[in-house]
């Protein structure tokens, strides 16, 4: 039986360096990781392209990447991240939205946590803002999944 992880994550990651993504990653993604397992993530650039290159290099687990309009609407270091993943990614998933609104991106992150049983999300080191990450784990909670919170 396959598993499903919503990850969801700031886009501001400049403040810490690739190896300690890695060591995050490590941690906290990789004991879910394997061949029965799949992350749904946000395409985005910042945690979800991080974590999209650290999963495609690093584990068997099945990618789906899901955009609310479509990969090519995304940002280009989103972009070159599902490029040069493109061959561990299992599935993308455009939803198309006319607008590439915060509706749009509310949209796809409850899209992602309905298709999954659990979100580990990476917010910005702080207080629990209004920012995406934290709509996408209080959505999780809400349905009653668990949800894993790791500080960046």
């Amino acid at each position: 039986m396959t598993r499903a992880v919503t990850i969801t994550g700031t886009r501001s990651t400049g403040h810490r360096d690739l190896d300690g993504y890695a060591e995050l990653f490590t941690s906290y993604l990789a004991p879910f990781a394997d061949t029965e397992t799949r992350f749904y993530i946000g395409g985005a650039k910042g945690i979800d392209s991080l974590s999209l290159l650290w999963l495609a290099g690093n584990t068997h687990a099945q990618i789906t990447i899901v955009v609310p309009g479509t990969v090519l609407q995304q940002p280009p270091e989103a972009q070159q991240a599902i490029t040069r993943s493109g061959g561990r990614i299992t599935e993308v998933v455009e939803l198309r939205a006319a607008e590439l609104s915060s509706a749009a991106f509310h949209a796809r992150n409850r899209w992602m946590v309905d298709h999954s049983e659990m979100v580990i999300g990476f917010p910005l080191l702080g207080h629990q803002g209004t920012a995406g990450t934290w709509q996408t784990l209080n959505y999780g909670a809400e349905q009653g999944k668990p949800h894993l919170i790791v500080p960046v």
